[in-house]
C-alpha cells in the first residue's frame, strides 16, 4: 500500500470515519481548566498547536489574527495583573493573547497572490483579491466610499436578488477580524487538547493596559487571553452541562 492510498484511507467520508471517535474525545474532554500544574508546554507541543489554529478556516484567507505568547517574566507578571490575577492566567504554563487585525487585510490580499501555490495565478484569483476585496474593505475617507457602496447594493438586491453586504464601517470591519479570529482560537484550543494539554480563554482582562503592554494599536484586538497548561486536579471548578440542544437548533 502506497502513501496515497494510506493517505486516502485516512480521510473520512460519510460512510468512513477513521477519526470520530478520537475527535469525540478531544472536543468531549476539553474544559476550561483555572488551574494548572506546573508540567511546562514545551516550545514544539506550542508551535504545532498555533500551526493548526491557523489551519482555521477563514474569509478569503485573509488570516487576520496573531497570537503573543507572554513568556518574558516581567511581562507576564503584568498580563496575569491585566487579566485580574485569575488563577488561570497566573497558574497557567503558557498565557497567549489572541489579537484580530483590522488593518492587514490589504497586505494580506497581496500575500496571497504573491504565495498562491498554483502558477500562474488564476485571472479569477487575481481579480478578486485586487477588485472584489478591495471593494468590500474600503470606506474612504469620511465614509464616502461606503455610501456608494450602500446605494449600489441597494440597487443590486432591487434589480438581480441577493448580495453579500460589504463592510461599511469599521466596526463591520473588526466583527470580520473577530469572528476569524474566534475561528483560530477555538482550534488552538482543540490542539492542545489533543496534546494533553488545557486551556481556558477569558475574557475577563482590562483590554487598554493589556495593549499597552503588548504595544499594540488601534487596529489591533484582543479577543480573548488564553491561559494553557496541564490541568491540576482542582483546575475544574464545576461539573460540565449544556441546555438541550432542541433549545438551539431549528430546522426551517
Amino acid at each position: 500500500m502506497n502513501a496515497n492510498t494510506d493517505n486516502k484511507d485516512n480521510i473520512a467520508t460519510p460512510t468512513h470515519t477513521p477519526q470520530r471517535q478520537a475527535f469525540c474525545e478531544v472536543v468531549e474532554s476539553r474544559r476550561s481548566v483555572r488551574r494548572f500544574t506546573d508540567t511546562p508546554i514545551p516550545d514544539d507541543v506550542l508551535s504545532d498547536c498555533l500551526r493548526l489554529a491557523m489551519l482555521a478556516p477563514n474569509s478569503s484567507n485573509l488570516q487576520p489574527w496573531e497570537f503573543y505568547v507572554i513568556d518574558n517574566v516581567d511581562s507576564r507578571k503584568r498580563a496575569v495583573k491585566n487579566c485580574m490575577n485569575q488563577n488561570a492566567a497566573k497558574t497557567s504554563a503558557r498565557l497567549i493573547a489572541v489579537v484580530a487585525r483590522t488593518d492587514v487585510w490589504h497586505d494580506h490580499a497581496q500575500q496571497v497572490l504573491r504565495e498562491f501555490p498554483d502558477t500562474p495565478v488564476p485571472k479569477k484569483v487575481k481579480d478578486y483579491y485586487n477588485k472584489v476585496v478591495a471593494l468590500d474593505f474600503l470606506r474612504g475617507p469620511a465614509n464616502i466610499v461606503s455610501v456608494a457602496k450602500w446605494g449600489a447594493t441597494q440597487v443590486v438586491r432591487r434589480v438581480k436578488g441577493p448580495i453579500k453586504s460589504p463592510y461599511y464601517t469599521f466596526e463591520d470591519t473588526k466583527n470580520w477580524a473577530t469572528n476569524n479570529t474566534s475561528l483560530a482560537a477555538g482550534n488552538l484550543m482543540l490542539a492542545l487538547r489533543a496534546h494533553g494539554f488545557d486551556s481556558c480563554p477569558m475574557g475577563g482582562f482590562d483590554e487598554p493596559a493589556m495593549k499597552r503592554l503588548l504595544e499594540l494599536g488601534d487596529d489591533h484586538h484582543i479577543v480573548m487571553m488564553i491561559g494553557a497548561g496541564e490541568r491540576a486536579d482542582n483546575g475544574i471548578y464545576n461539573t460540565q452541562f449544556r441546555f438541550e440542544q432542541n433549545q438551539f437548533v431549528h430546522y426551517v
